[in-house]
């Protein structure tokens, strides 16, 4: 600590000019990381065209919350805008491609794919600089290795960014398949009470808000384009592609050829519905058979060696002191 404060004290009377580089580019690093923390609190989560359709008068609740506009986005939104002009514009194939990956994690906001890539960008320039600021520590190291290890750290700034994105979307992913037989079975109990189709999907998702939470945000959201206007086929074909869950794929799919061949709603669900708990029962019995097999490495490397060690002990210290000296 002493040596620390010292080291702080003779920085403050150091001259401008005098301070080694590797700090100054330390300083740059750290403000870059500080920036990008206060761009990832800032990310913009909602209000997509139909929610401004809406004037933000929705569906009550958490789901409501989730998607409300938030008027500090549009400066922000500014300032993203401005850096891209450094940067050129975006392929659309790629912003396509990401944006989609980008719902699926929850990041609904317009200007989350601009923000994707320029974070992917800072991390690919900050982390090599970095480990080349904090090089001189590893004497032991050439250049060549030197360069090598930065070309890695590049790399790992692209990587870094679409694997968190990733395991965010199949996080929730996860959560909506394990959510979606309840939320059907009340869909099935508010479709046979008389409810519409339509004015189901929010009374479910005003439900639903507390226990599954990301759920009742897709089920806000299909409200939303139906109460904009948009046809019931387009709003599920849209559920199933910002989900990207095969099971409401096919429920959505089941729903459309319901509608369209005139079969009841009502029973199409419900035949779903036991389809969908069996499905969730299978899934949940062949976690559990996976349980022994998961348990075998833990006993082998854990375990077992202790109680081995337990057991043979006493024998082996016998042995030593009785046999070994009449060897």
């Amino acid at each position: 600590m002493d040596k620390l404060l010292g080291t702080l004290q003779d920085l403050t009377q150091t001259p401008l000019g005098a301070i080694p580089p590797e700090f100054a580019i330390l300083a740059g690093i750290f403000g870059a990381v500080l920036l990008t923390v206060i761009g990832l609190t800032l990310l913009p989560r909602g209000q997509g065209a139909v929610e401004r359709r809406m004037g933000g008068d929705a569906v009550p609740g958490a789901a409501q919350a989730s998607i409300r506009f938030d008027q500090g986005q549009v400066r922000w939104a500014g300032m993203l805008k401005a850096f891209e002009q450094y940067l050129g514009p975006m392929p659309e194939a790629g912003r396509s491609g990401i944006g989609l990956l980008l719902v699926r994690a929850g990041y609904l906001g317009p200007n989350a794919p601009r923000l994707y890539y320029i974070l992917r960008i800072l991390l690919a320039a900050g982390l090599p600089l970095a480990f080349l600021a904090i090089s001189p520590l590893f004497p032991r190291l050439d250049t060549q290795a030197i360069m090598f290890i930065a070309a890695g750290c590049a790399g790992l700034g692209l990587y870094l960014p679409w694997r968190f994105v990733s395991s965010k979307a199949e996080a929730r992913q996860s959560a909506i398949a394990n959510s979606f037989p309840d939320a059907l079975d009340m869909l099935v109990v508010c479709v046979e009470a008389g409810i519409g189709l339509d004015a189901a999907f929010t009374k479910v998702g005003m439900q639903i808000e507390r226990a599954h939470p990301v759920l009742a945000s897709h089920f806000a959201m299909v409200a939303l384009e139906l109460r904009a206007g948009k046809s019931r086929e387009d709003a599920l074909r849209n559920f199933a592609l910002r989900t990207g869950v095969e099971e409401i794929r096919a429920f959505t799919t089941l729903l459309i050829q319901s509608e369209a061949l005139g079969a009841s709603v009502a029973r199409t669900l419900r035949v779903y519905a036991e389809e969908m708990r069996t499905k969730r029962m299978l899934r949940a019995e062949e976690i559990a058979h996976k349980l022994p097999v998961k348990l075998v490495f833990p006993l082998v490397t854990c375990i077992l060696p202790a109680m081995i060690t337990a057991v043979l002990l006493p024998a082996i210290i016998r042995i030593v002191r009785q046999v070994l000296p009449h060897l």
